[in-house]
């Protein structure tokens, strides 16, 4: 097993873990994670449920979908393609993780997209609305082919919110992936709350540029 393998590895287990310290997984613990690891092969987690996830919890597959070592449950072999797809659309992808996020789900399951208004988005990139892919049974030809289309009319996004399922994100390595679905779950919990107080504000023009640059400063 090479070095960047066995990085792979943990870094799939630490980002699982933070899903669940950052209190944004679904009471089921359901979830899959999956990590490039080079231009033809990939680590995904064997089964449904993450609690507790080890390095033994993860399977090489091939972006052929052929599972190369490892076995995956019946359950994760359904989503194979839901994360391959997305690595052969954007080769800058180097993780996808799928959850069932309690307030992601509220606006999956009412198939509206999830505005970007808390700054926390702009950090990850995500400046544009999270998209909306049409309900079909998980992993099937129409469900990826939903996905296929949401990234091409949405190049800029970082997320799919599954219609009547849950989220998909993506992010360059693990621990970004699930940065990103702790802040998504937080700007949809926001937005829910925020409708008592008459609606969440749009950010103000030029937004994204100003978070760039400060975050460039603060770099140096």
């Amino acid at each position: 097993m090479t070095d960047q393998e066995l990085s792979a590895r943990s870094a799939l287990v630490r980002s699982a873990a933070s899903l669940f310290s950052g209190g944004v997984m679904s009471h089921s613990g359901h979830a899959n994670l999956s990590a490039r690891l080079d231009g033809d092969r990939l680590l995904l987690t064997t089964g449904g449920t993450v609690r507790e996830l080890t390095e033994e919890g993860l399977a090489v597959v091939g972006l052929d979908g052929s599972v190369l070592e490892g076995e995956l449950d019946p359950t994760n072999r359904e989503i194979v393609d839901m994360h391959l797809i997305v690595y052969r659309l954007r080769p800058e992808v180097g993780a996808v993780i799928h959850t069932h996020s309690p307030h992601l789900l509220a606006f999956a399951l009412a198939n509206c997209e999830l505005p970007c208004r808390y700054e926390a988005l702009l950090r990850f990139g995500q400046a544009t609305p999270v998209p909306v892919v049409p309900w079909a049974p998980r992993g099937s030809e129409r469900s990826v082919d939903g996905i296929e289309e949401a990234l091409r009319q949405s190049p800029d996004t970082w997320a799919v919110l599954l219609g009547n399922h849950g989220v998909l994100t993506f992010g360059r390595g693990p621990a970004e992936a699930a940065g990103l679905v702790s802040a998504l779950e937080e700007a949809a919990e926001a937005e829910i709350r925020a409708r008592a107080l008459g609606g969440a504000r749009d950010l103000p023009e030029g937004a994204l540029a100003a978070v760039r640059a400060s975050m460039a400063r603060a770099r140096g």
